[in-house]
């Protein structure tokens, strides 16, 4: 499937972008393009990588036009840029709104256009039944990518969902190490509340499973979320 063909990951500086890369840079894939609004980490990525398949553009999902031209030819799309910090949503739920949904509409829209063969969505376990700012944008985030699914004949649109990745930027597990190892107090928001907690590596590897397995677009009568 990824034969010649071209990649692109938005929020792709991340961890999950990160930790796709390493997994097809050496696949007979085409391209990868890495879509992010972060210069610094592109540009590190950039020096460290050194890999003539990597195409790095400067946007965000918020502006459509940026999205749009950098998707010009792509075959595939990993949808990771978000706002993912529970706080952060909180204080500033407009935010999260500009970048989940109306982001994550840019980007359908985008692919839609340009003829995309298929987009993953990542999702998260704070989308059912929200209580959040985070999960409320996740939440709708899914009904835009199934809605926009009824009509899309030539791009398939697949969500998927996964919990807490360990390890990850700006996760518990670091947050957690660092106070323990200053003898500082475990900042947990509720003992009675329940972490998904999943590896890198599962989380990647369950994004790999829907884009290789999925086949069709049609929600309601075909479409899969996993």
């Amino acid at each position: 499937m990824l034969k010649n063909r071209t990649l692109l990951i938005t929020g792709g500086t991340g961890s999950f972008g990160n930790a796709v890369l390493k997994k097809f840079l050496n696949t007979e894939i085409k391209e990868i393009r890495i879509f992010s609004r972060d210069e610094k980490k592109q540009h590190d990525m950039r020096l460290e990588l050194n890999n003539e398949k990597l195409r790095y553009y400067i946007g965000d999902v918020r502006d459509f036009e940026s999205i749009s031209n950098a998707l010009d030819g792509v075959d595939y799309v990993f949808h990771a840029a978000a706002l993912k910090q529970v706080p952060s949503c909180e204080f500033y739920p407009i935010e999260a709104v500009k970048t989940n949904i109306l982001g994550t509409e840019n980007v359908l829209n985008a692919s839609i256009k340009n003829k995309v063969k298929k987009v993953i969505c990542l999702s998260t376990d704070k989308a059912v039944y929200p209580i959040n700012a985070m999960g409320v944008s996740k939440a709708m985030m899914e009904k835009i990518m199934v809605a926009k699914s009824r009509n899309s004949e030539d791009t398939i649109l697949i969500g998927t969902r996964y919990g807490n990745v360990m390890a990850s930027r700006g996760s518990v597990i670091p947050l957690f190490f660092e106070q323990i190892k200053n003898n500082k107090p475990i900042t947990v928001t509720n003992p009675n509340m329940s972490r998904f907690m999943m590896t890198l590596d599962d989380a990647v590897d369950l994004v790999l499973y829907a884009f290789k397995n999925i086949r069709f677009s049609n929600c309601f009568k075909r479409n899969l979320q996993i």
